[in-house]
């Protein structure tokens, strides 16, 4: 069995094919995904357990173990770790323990550009990055495969300059053609109020209903989208809304299974507002794990493809 670490991972993983893969993953789905399981690990520390397997039928299987532990980040640890166990779907054998942190920077990052390619502007003069973790990272990478875009600006938190820096993350959502949230924050840091027309917001940090990144009248108001159903129950962006009646279930107009196959067009003019509201799915997860293998086994690393 390969042991492929964060290194390798990236090393294997070009943006725009893993793009490309999960268009055509989304557009014709032939991957088998059970709901993923949440596990409470501890209430003191917020922390969390992810199972999330997939599989498709006589070729490759995986799972994801992720934990999620919001407090590490005041000891300079990440917060989200992952291990991917991928094998062989027809006879059940290990073939690679990846490094999983790795592979869900980069999938959810592609899975954002692959909305954005449908919802935003053509022209992304700025583009705005909230959160400085290891997906914001990953995601301009993946935007290049979608977008030229001119400028990318980076806010982060910093508890020492925190009314300074409200002021500049308001400053820059009032300017950029598209934003991007990847964050762990409970209180909503993109507001409805101070996007501009034609803006497109990606939400992909929230994945829990303590969890909140846009408020309540960027989903009410904009056209919104989701990558996959559980979006309409799990993050606390749409759960807080769906509770109180101000946003229906029905007032999301696709998820990326809609965008890919071409069942909903995506941005309909130049004065639209987007939303997409990720959680991430294993189908990304086994998509992204195949890319890797695939591309290993064309690198001519040795063992079986």
């Amino acid at each position: 069995m390969q042991m492929l670490d964060a290194a390798r991972v990236r090393a294997l993983l070009a943006p725009r094919d893993l793009v490309e893969a999960l268009r055509v993953a989304f557009a014709a789905p032939d991957v088998t995904v059970p709901e993923r399981s949440h596990h409470r690990l501890d209430d003191e520390r917020d922390a969390t357990l992810l199972l999330m397997p997939a599989w498709r039928t006589g070729r490759l299987l995986g799972v994801k173990i992720v934990t999620h532990h919001p407090r590490n980040g005041e000891h300079g640890r990440p917060a989200i770790h992952g291990t991917y166990v991928l094998g062989d779907a027809a006879t059940g054998e290990p073939l690679a323990v990846l490094d999983g942190t790795e592979l869900t920077r980069w999938r959810t990052a592609a899975a954002s550009a692959l909305a954005a390619d449908h919802l935003a502007p053509e022209v992304v003069r700025e583009h705005l990055l909230v959160g400085a973790g290891n997906v914001a990272a990953a995601v301009p990478h993946c935007y290049a495969a979608v977008r030229d875009v001119h400028l990318t600006r980076v806010w982060a938190r910093s508890p020492a300059r925190a009314a300074s820096l409200v002021d500049r993350l308001r400053a820059g959502v009032r300017r950029a053609d598209v934003i991007t949230c990847a964050t762990s924050a409970t209180e909503p840091l993109v507001h409805g109020a101070d996007v501009g027309p034609g803006t497109h917001v990606d939400l992909v940090g929230a994945f829990t209903p303590q969890m909140v990144e846009g408020d309540e009248q960027l989903v009410t108001s904009a056209s919104l989208f989701v990558d996959v159903g559980a979006a309409l129950h799990e993050p606390g962006d749409l759960v807080g809304p769906l509770g109180r009646g101000t946003l229906r279930p029905e007032d999301v107009l696709g998820d990326l299974a809609d965008l890919a196959a071409g069942r909903h067009t995506g941005r309909a003019g130049p004065e639209e507002v987007t939303v997409f509201k990720s959680v991430g799915t294993a189908l990304e997860d086994l998509v992204a794990a195949t890319v890797v293998w695939e591309a290993r086994t064309r690198a001519g690393d040795g063992g079986r493809g």
